[in-house]
């Protein structure tokens, strides 16, 4: 209990909710014990990396999903670690894992993902010019064979529902099965991710440029 009163403390300077956005960030005294569980996994995890600082609170519940999720903490708690695998224990190198979450962000235009996820996405080597011709709609013009790949499968399985022979067995051939079944989570997950951030209207910080056109 001495743990969570802490948490409590810390984020009682991070409440309410910022501009536009739906879901105000919950009062410490207005948390419930499963709220609170959420909380304290989300720092303890690699989102968080054990630090209870009120920065890392503040980054937490002002950015992505979660403070959303604290409505329903239990459904909160389960998705955020199956976005703890998608993340940090994918068996698809991470270039292409952030490859796919920027697909899902632009097939949803969800811009805070995007925002988000950029950077992760340079930093794991992504081509700018293959992110940034994706912000524009168009298919990136200089893909490299396995980024091809990750891109028609996500394509087709936002657009159509499905993929094909051929693009399934494309991508079977360079990933197996474990990560044609990793590539399907990412883009599930990060699609109720970007639900998420759309209907609760979670977006950049104030004054930065919209990253999707």
């Amino acid at each position: 209990m001495a743990r969570i009163f802490a948490l409590l403390i810390l984020i009682a300077t991070v409440t309410g909710a910022a501009a536009g956005e739906r879901f105000p960030i919950p009062q410490p005294d207005q948390m419930n014990a499963d709220q609170k569980k959420l909380l304290e996994a989300l720092l303890a995890g690699p989102r968080g990396g054990g630090n209870t600082s009120p920065e890392t609170v503040q980054k937490i519940l002002r950015g992505g999903p979660f403070n959303a999720w604290m409505r329903s903490p239990d459904l909160g708690n389960r998705l955020q670690n199956v976005g703890e695998y998608i993340r940090y224990g994918t068996s698809l190198p991470l270039r292409l894992n952030e490859f796919a979450i920027l697909i899902t962000a632009r097939e949803w235009t969800s811009q805070y993902e995007w925002y988000a996820h950029y950077p992760l996405a340079m930093k794991a080597g992504l081509d700018a010019k293959v992110a940034d011709e994706l912000a524009l709609g168009k298919r990136p013009s200089a893909m490299s064979d396995d980024e091809a790949a990750v891109y028609e499968f996500c394509i087709q399985l936002h657009r159509t529902r499905n993929v094909d022979d051929a693009t399934f067995n494309r991508a079977l051939a360079l990933f197996g099965e474990r990560g044609v079944v990793d590539l399907i989570g990412a883009s599930g997950y990060y699609a109720t991710v970007s639900m998420t951030l759309n209907v609760a209207q979670v977006m950049p910080p104030e004054g930065t440029l919209l990253p999707l056109k």
